[in-house]
């Protein structure tokens, strides 16, 4: 596994987020992001659009939140790193797969409208996180 750049990308989620739980009881949801790129030509000025699909992970609370908050066509930002996983298939092939592994995930207010919660978790030691909900 590589990590690589931290980056930022805006879009729609193709699925509702999927959680589990490893076997110590760390959350892990998994979400699937469709962003889309539109653009006008300049020589038939007429409208095209390229869409890209990023598979995102994320652990712990945030991936508590996300699978409590959002939805599939949902409009989220991720922000986050960048890795790359490789892995040889039975039949010998070579098999690389860039995702997301999210620092962070938030509502898009682009256009829709939020309404923020806190969330207390006890841990053995009291600490809060926020949660996004879109409206």
């Amino acid at each position: 596994m590589t990590t690589m750049s931290t980056v930022t990308v805006a879009g729609n989620l193709t699925r509702d987020p999927e959680i589990r739980y490893t076997r110590d009881g760390q959350a892990h949801s998994s979400l699937s992001l469709a962003v889309t790129r539109r653009w006008q030509n300049r020589d038939t000025q007429e409208w095209e659009e390229a869409t890209a699909f990023f598979d995102v992970s994320c652990w712990r609370e945030l991936a508590e939140n996300v699978a409590l908050s959002l939805t599939k066509g949902a409009r989220v930002v991720v922000t986050g790193r960048l890795e790359q996983h490789s892995w040889e298939t039975e039949g010998g092939d070579r098999r690389t797969k860039v995702e997301i592994l999210a620092d962070d995930i938030g509502a898009s207010l682009r256009f829709a409208t939020a309404e923020v919660q806190r969330v207390q978790r006890h841990n053995g030691a009291h600490e809060s996180v926020d949660k996004a909900a879109p409206a």
